[in-house]
């Protein structure tokens, strides 16, 4: 968003304008809305202001629920944010440190300085973009004085009487039209300071789950987080923010319930072992963390191939952390032979998952043909230097 429009929206006006807009999700839509809102007299700024946020508050409920019906956003903010059950479970760990004021360095447009905010911590929300930190300010000004909003940077931030911090570091550039977590040495602030910083204080920081694994120091616990089936960040918690006992974390959020996996360092993976009656495809949470040979144990399951993260048990056991699958039989992988197996099952529906193989499940799916009445999953995956093609159904 330009600093012209967020000029023109932030007025009794323009507020009342976006307040009143129907939802807007298409393109359809956009145009619509453009159309109508151009012949009735209103400025360009405005206009593109107004149906922007729209459509933004529209794909924002799946993060804010009915919160963004009143909030503000940049597409590259909420792309990055939080989302708001995963912000108030990070403020609830701050509010049971026992800290009172914490400092959210790097707040885009304040996903998580509202959980903290939520759960009554005073809070000093920064951001280096002037566009950004206003709509953050905006979006956090009903808890009044409890947080203050400034524009700066983290590394220029007065900490004075600050007791913790959250720290979201990544590349980002003017207005937030680009916001990563790709390339550690792009960030800002950059990961040394960030870890020197938590060294200090304690801290949490919000990190891409793919970050390279030897970049965490020894000393933190690192948390990997996953929703509805979709891993969506790293924390590193320092400090007191930091439980005892616990380097490695794995929580799992499906709908409105939570579990979680921890340990006090990588666990050791179990055996490959002969496909059994059932396969199990652990979370990528628990993938991320290293976590799988736990998860394996209380499943009584082992590798289906040492180098795949895939399990097999006979054991009908089911666990959090997995997603499981009764099998049906093995099929051959050739594509060929493959489809003309499912021509003959009447396999319509198929959900096809890959993994140690080079298989675009969409371009296969076309070359397969299929048509029936009936609904399985297809595993695509390497045994040994065999590939292997398994026939599954959901548990």
């Amino acid at each position: 968003m330009e600093l012209s429009e967020l000029q023109a929206l932030l007025t009794p006006a323009g507020l009342r304008l976006l307040d009143a807009m129907p939802p807007v999700d298409s393109s359809d839509d956009v145009a619509r809305a453009v159309t109508r809102l151009r012949r009735e007299g209103h400025s360009p700024d405005l206009v593109s202001a107004v149906v922007g946020q729209a459509r933004l508050r529209t794909r924002g409920r799946a993060k804010f629920g009915d919160l963004a019906e009143r909030m503000l956003f940049t597409r590259a903010g909420l792309e990055q944010a939080t989302r708001l059950p995963i912000a108030a479970r990070h403020a609830a760990r701050f509010r049971d440190a026992g800290f009172a004021r914490v400092a959210d360095l790097g707040c885009g447009i304040g996903g998580d300085a509202l959980g903290l905010a939520a759960l009554g911590l005073q809070v000093t929300a920064v951001d280096a973009d002037d566009v950004t930190a206003a709509i953050a300010a905006y979006n956090l000004a009903p808890f009044g004085t409890d947080v203050e909003v400034r524009h700066g940077t983290a590394e220029s931030t007065d900490l004075d009487g600050v007791d913790a911090v959250w720290l979201d570091p990544a590349r980002r550039t003017a207005g937030h039209t680009e916001t990563a977590r790709t390339r550690p040495e792009d960030w800002s602030p950059s990961l040394d300071w960030v870890f020197d910083l938590a060294h200090r204080l304690p801290a949490g920081v919000k990190l891409g789950p793919g970050l390279d694994r030897s970049l965490i120091p020894d000393e933190v616990e690192a948390q990997w987080v996953s929703a509805d089936g979709s891993t969506v960040e790293l924390v590193l918690w320092s400090g007191a923010l930091a439980r005892e006992g616990v380097r490695r974390a794995a929580l799992v959020i499906r709908g409105d319930r939570a579990h979680e996996l921890t340990a006090e360092a990588d666990a050791a993976d179990e055996p490959a072992r002969e496909l059994g009656a059932f396969l199990h495809e652990p979370d990528g949470a628990v993938i991320r963390a290293r976590l799988i040979g736990d998860v394996a144990r209380t499943l009584e399951a082992g590798m289906l191939d040492e180098h795949i993260a895939y399990l097999t048990s006979d054991a009908a056991l089911t666990s959090p952390f997995v997603s499981t699958f009764r099998v049906r039989e093995v099929l051959p992988a050739d594509v060929k032979a493959l489809a003309k197996a499912l021509r003959e099952r009447e396999i319509g529906r198929l959900e096809i998952k890959k993994r140690g193989v080079d298989v675009d499940p969409a371009a296969l799916r076309t070359r397969l043909k299929l048509r029936g009445p009936g609904s399985a999953t297809l595993f695509l995956t390497r045994i040994g230097s065999r590939r292997t093609a398994i026939l599954a159904d959901r548990v």
